[in-house]
């Protein structure tokens, strides 16, 4: 099993950027996907996620509206767009899949949100 994370940066406040995470080793639609994050000096945040049972999504309050989680079952890939973001989002992202009791990560990609 391997989560593949790509996509950070840096982008000026009200700028947007999209992270992918590539899986491989059991099929998106099988598991519970999605995205935390950590910012510096503080632990690590749940940012949305995407339920397997019954596809339902949700958002910390802090991103609701700026952010969408997505997945393509063909390209078996989950995404987060980042919209209108704000200097309090930096962070490192990380992607995750709970599957049968067991949680996978993906290696983090930085995302700066700086002028």
């Amino acid at each position: 099993v391997q989560l593949q994370a790509s996509g950070g940066g840096l982008v000026q406040p009200g700028g947007s950027l999209r992270l992918s995470c590539v899986v491989s080793g059991f099929t998106l639609d099988s598991a519970t996907i999605g995205w935390f994050r950590q910012a510096p000096g503080k632990e690590r945040e749940g940012v949305s996620c995407r339920r397997q049972n019954n596809g339902s999504i949700r958002y910390a309050d802090s991103v609701r509206g700026r952010f969408t989680i997505a997945r393509d079952i063909v390209k078996n890939t989950m995404y987060l767009r980042m919209n209108s973001l704000k200097s309090e989002d930096t962070a490192v992202y990380y992607c995750n899949a709970y599957r049968s009791g067991e949680d996978y990560w993906g290696q983090g990609t930085l995302v700066t949100v700086s002028s």
